[in-house]
């Protein structure tokens, strides 16, 4: 099992649903009762909020966000504020890690490896700074990361601009970087069509090979079996 990475695509899922879906899985990876897992999903509209995020991150207020459809959570990730929405692959890897350095840029060596194979060239930015953990489409940012480990097991983790709104982050400063340029898949490289099918199937594979893992898909019905709340 050690070289199983179990993988889960469950489709349009509310965040807080999607964080208790986390938390179970982490309990039982602690345990030893489930291989570590991939998570693959998107959100409804949400703005989530890391333990550095401050209130200047939403400018207009609270408030205001909520009237214009867009939920607002506080998270117990690292990092600063972003934007989940739908067109937007979120990946959630319940893993047993030993170095979280190594785990986040192994993370972000997967995505542009999948960026890539969608024809984006991509980077990471890890001389610049916590602030500019993600990846990078020359100046545009276009993905993501944000983890937290309790025993050793990660829950949170990326989230990559496929073919997503992007006008939600202009509304607020994404992770805590005031003027930052959003950018995705789509604009990247002008596509067309169901963008999200393809880019999860690259996601996933990428992910499982920067980890030396081997893929097995599985239904969210076996992941409940194995982890019961």
């Amino acid at each position: 099992m050690s070289d199983e990475l179990w993988v889960c695509e469950l489709g349009l899922v509310e965040y807080r649903e999607a964080l208790a879906l986390q938390e179970q899985l982490r309990t039982a990876r602690q345990d030893e009762r489930v291989p570590d897992t991939l998570l693959l999903l998107e959100h409804p509209p949400v703005y989530t909020r890391g333990r550095r995020s401050d209130p200047s991150e939403l400018p207009m207020g609270e408030a205001w966000y909520l009237t214009q459809g867009i939920d607002v959570v506080d998270t117990n990730r690292g990092g600063r504020l972003t934007y989940h929405g739908p067109g937007q692959l979120v990946g959630y890897p319940i893993m047993r890690i030993a170095d979280v350095i190594a785990y986040l840029r192994t993370m972000e060596s997967a995505i542009v490896a999948a960026l890539a194979d969608a024809g984006v060239p991509a980077r990471a930015r890890p001389d610049d700074g916590p602030d500019f953990t993600g990846v990078w489409a020359e100046d545009r940012k276009i993905a993501s990361i944000g983890v937290h480990v309790a025993r050793g097991v990660t829950t949170h983790g990326f989230a990559v601009n496929v073919q997503n709104d992007l006008q939600p982050f202009s509304w607020v400063v994404p992770c805590g970087l005031d003027g930052v340029s959003m950018t995705s898949v789509l604009k990247e490289t002008q596509g067309s069509g169901d963008l999200m099918t393809e880019f999860r199937e690259r996601a996933a594979t990428r992910f499982a090979k920067a980890f030396g893992r081997r893929a097995r898909p599985v239904a969210l019905e076996e992941l409940e079996s194995a982890a019961p709340a």
